[in-house]
């Protein structure tokens, strides 16, 4: 019997896709690592998904409070949206439960990220038209010493 090195993969089977554009929205490598959870515990029909921070942390090796950070992070580039759910006790109470992350279109946030570099570079624009304008009246003014 052969030894091979690369077994053949079933396509589907023991997978999940990642878009390519995730390498180019500038997240960190822990964005990028609890991002792939979300992606590897989605539900493929609804793009939904509940883990806790615990659960989440547990798996890519991160405290809650990381997990949280980078969570907050994704909704802000707009990868994730969350929404908090609530479950009902055996003794009838209401808790609050684990969030529901729904995995958004990944060209809404290449679109966002997009935006958010013009708006970057505009604002750089204009800091240095400042001081070119700056330098530009120094010139014509020098101070003068006494």
């Amino acid at each position: 019997m052969k030894y091979n090195r690369y077994p053949k993969r079933d396509a589907v089977k023991n997978y999940f896709p990642l878009p390519n554009e995730i390498f180019s929205l500038g997240l960190s490598g822990g964005e990028i690592l609890v991002y792939t959870y979300l992606m590897y515990r989605e539900d493929r029909e609804t793009f939904q998904c509940h883990p806790s921070y615990k659960t989440i942390g547990e798996a890519v090796g991160m405290s809650n409070n990381t997990v949280k950070k980078y969570v907050d992070a994704l909704v802000e580039k707009r990868l994730i949206t969350t929404e908090p759910t609530s479950v009902i006790t055996k003794k009838g109470e209401k808790r609050n439960g684990n969030l529901l992350y729904t995995i958004r279109p990944i060209q809404e946030a290449v679109e966002y990220h997009y935006e958010q570099q013009m708006i970057r570079l505009n604002e750089e624009m204009q800091r240095q038209y400042a001081l070119a304008k700056l330098a530009e009246y120094d010139r014509k003014h020098p101070k003068v010493a006494v």
